[in-house]
Formats: structure tokens, sequence, C-alpha cells
């Protein structure tokens, strides 16, 4: 079962498998060890001092679309755009950081979509009551909005990635808000608001096979997803990563590392979130280039 189990764009609260999976987040594994990440080519290279307070000085709020929808954008206007989405924590500063990289590595414009509207959970249990009263159909509203705001400001195209609950929407973005290309990381859909199998962009997944939340990024759910859209005819890649859990992108940035270690979590092989950091801006490249 999805952790996104929606009723009229709602997710029902009280679904005890969803919230143990959720909880994960919060209570998971204690072999913590803050992780050293070793630079790459195009991956960030480890402890960047000042790359939170950086991000978070490159990013101008913005407001979009007829719903007055707000999010956070850096890059060039007339740039490739890549809409970036959020874990259920909200706008913090690991998202800013993450999409900071990703402009960074590929001359991308980016806009983080505020799907909370200025909320942020600061421990796991205000993060689940924030997702929980997230509309999610809204949200994929906003998501289009979005993708038409970067359009119509000077982005030929834009595609879409995202962490966790914006891994799932990131599904739902291929599908209904005219992306070109879609990068999950680590969720999938609720059938409510996404069909993968209908999907005709581009889609690259990342996923942990460490990874025990049932049903929303455990390796046997994605794979049952992926081989639904290669059935179909999508154009879809799986990447898995042998020593990674849920949430491994974290390890790339101060406040992400700063939180793995918050909450107890694993922490992934150094090369993996760099190895899965050149494939996401490869596919970038690939899909949004002129």
């Amino acid at each position: 079962m999805s952790i996104c189990s929606l009723s009229g764009g709602n997710i029902l609260i009280g679904r005890q498998q969803a919230m143990q999976a959720l909880s994960y987040r919060a209570s998971a594994l204690a072999r913590v060890t803050p992780v050293v990440c070793i630079g790459a080519t195009t991956a960030p290279k480890p402890f960047i001092r000042g790359l939170s307070a950086r991000a978070s000085a490159a990013m101008e709020k913005v407001s979009f679309g007829s719903s007055g929808a707000t999010g956070y954008e850096a890059g060039p206007k007339g740039s490739p755009a890549v809409v970036v989405l959020q874990e259920w924590w909200g706008v913090n500063d690991i998202i800013k950081e993450h999409a900071h990289l990703i402009a960074e590595a590929g001359n991308f414009r980016v806009l983080i979509p505020d799907l909370y509207k200025g909320k942020i959970g600061v421990d796991a249990e205000e993060a689940s009551h924030l997702m929980n009263n997230l509309d999610f159909k809204a949200a994929v509203g906003q998501m289009s909005e979005a993708v038409a705001y970067l359009h119509s400001s000077g982005s030929a195209k834009v595609g879409v990635c995202g962490f966790c609950m914006g891994g799932a929407l990131s599904f739902a973005a291929a599908q209904h808000a005219g992306v070109d290309c879609a990068a999950p990381f680590y969720g999938i859909p609720d059938p409510a608001i996404c069909d993968p199998a209908a999907i005709k962009v581009p889609v690259q997944a990342h996923f942990g096979k460490l990874d025990t939340m049932q049903g929303f990024s455990d390796p046997e759910s994605i794979k049952k997803v992926v081989d639904s859209m290669k059935a179909a005819g999508a154009s879809v890649e799986l990447f898995m990563y042998d020593g990674s859990g849920h949430a491994f992108m974290n390890a790339l940035t101060e406040k992400g590392r700063a939180k793995i270690k918050e909450i107890r979590q694993a922490e992934p092989p150094e090369a993996e979130p760099k190895q899965a950091f050149d494939r996401l801006i490869t596919f970038l490249k690939q899909h949004l280039s002129a």
C-alpha cells in the first residue's frame, strides 16, 4: 500500500501500515556515522562550507498560476528548467540545497513549489501532520501551474525531480503536468493521482535496495511499477542502490547529513548518492537540451 492513500484528493489518516512507514523517517536505524562523500566530475563535493546559506541566498520567492501558488526559484530564466519537489518535511534547507546543486551542475533554472504554503515539519510528527493534510490533487494542479510559469517565462523545456513524497509527486507530474522528463527518488504515487503505466515522457527512477517502506519505496513495489510501465511501452529506467535505504540523497548536503544524524538513519555508502546525482544530471541534460 502506498503512503499516499487518497480520497477526494486528501490523504486518509489512520492507516497503520502507512503511518509505520512514515515513522521510519524519524525512528529508523541507529547505525549512524556522518557520511563522507568524495567529489566526482559532476557530483557535488563533500562538506561544502556555506552551501545552505548560498542556496538560500540564490533562491528568489516567486508566485505563479491562477491559484496564487508560491515557490523558490534560481538560475537563468532562459535555461532549461527543473521543478524540484520536497520531501515530507516541506521546503526546508535540504531541498534548497538539492535544488542549488542541480542548478549549478547542469546550469539549469530550478523552481521549488511550496506545497505546504510556508509551513515546515520540524519533526516527524509535524511533517506527518502536514503531509496528511495536503490536498494531493491540488498539488498536482500546482505543479502544472509551475510548469506553465516556467514555459511562459523563458524555459523551453521543463523536467521534474523529487524525493520521498516529492518522488511520488514526480510520477504524477510526469503524467499530468506537461513536463519533458521526470526523475523520481524513493517514492511511488497512489493510483488516485497517477497511473505510471500511462506516462509518456522519459522517466529515470532511483531507489535503495535497503528501503523498508513497504508499498511506497521498497524494492519489490518499485519493480512492479517499472515492470508495468515497460509493459505499456513507457521509456523508463530504474537504478537500485545496493547499500542505500530511504532518503539516501540527503547524504550529499550539509543539512541533509545533519538530518541523517538527527533521525538516526543509516548512512548510505559514500559512492551511491554521488552516482545517483551524476546519473540525474546526465539524464536531465539529455532530455532538456534544446
